[in-house]
């Protein structure tokens, strides 16, 4: 499996980072891709990030799956990003699975992607999700939209796509090795 994991300045960088570990334990192809025009990130808590590549290097039909950490400001320039929200589009199209943990499931939201989909968000950000049923839980998946709450269920995310995606075995393997007892 192919991940595009997006990363803008503001981002928060332990959502982004703790999916991207994951996965990769997990022996998908990550490909952590900054939306800004070169590849260092610059992080919601003062932590610079070096890419594996800028989003004008990509191209969207090259993913299996898309992932978009939050973080208040890096949700800002998510949204900001017309080439960002026109592959997050042409992916949804093609209903394909996208990922988005804390207040980034806004960005998808805005996009009209959610609509009529259980969703959840980081609390304040609901009224962005466009006509989702918002549920508090702390990760939803509905179709091929996987959703998280915020930091703390980081680690819940990326083994939910594991468990999606890869196996539930591998899911449960991987839990065990990083010593995880929660869910």
């Amino acid at each position: 499996m192919k991940v595009f994991a997006f990363i803008a300045d503001g981002s928060e960088e332990v959502e982004c980072l703790a999916v991207v570990d994951l996965l990769r334990r997990a022996k998908f192809d990550v490909t952590l891709i900054s939306i800004n025009k070169e590849n260092r990130v610059h992080t919601s808590h003062d932590i610079d990030i070096i890419t594996d590549t800028t989003i004008d290097r990509v191209n969207v039909d090259d993913a299996d799956i898309m992932f978009l950490p939050g973080g208040g400001s890096g949700t800002e320039n998510f949204k900001a990003s017309k080439a960002l929200g026109e592959m997050l589009l042409k992916h949804a199209e093609k209903n394909k699975p996208i990922a988005a943990i804390c207040a980034a499931p806004s960005v998808i939201g805005l996009l009209g992607i959610l609509k009529g989909r259980n969703a959840t968000c980081y609390p304040g950000f609901e009224d962005q999700l466009m006509d989702a049923n918002c549920v508090h839980d702390g990760v939803v998946t509905d179709g091929n939209i996987t959703t998280a709450r915020g930091l703390g269920y980081a680690l819940d995310l990326g083994l939910r796509l594991i468990e999606l995606y890869k196996s539930p075995e591998e899911s449960k393997k991987i839990k065990g090795a990083i010593q995880y007892d929660q869910v």
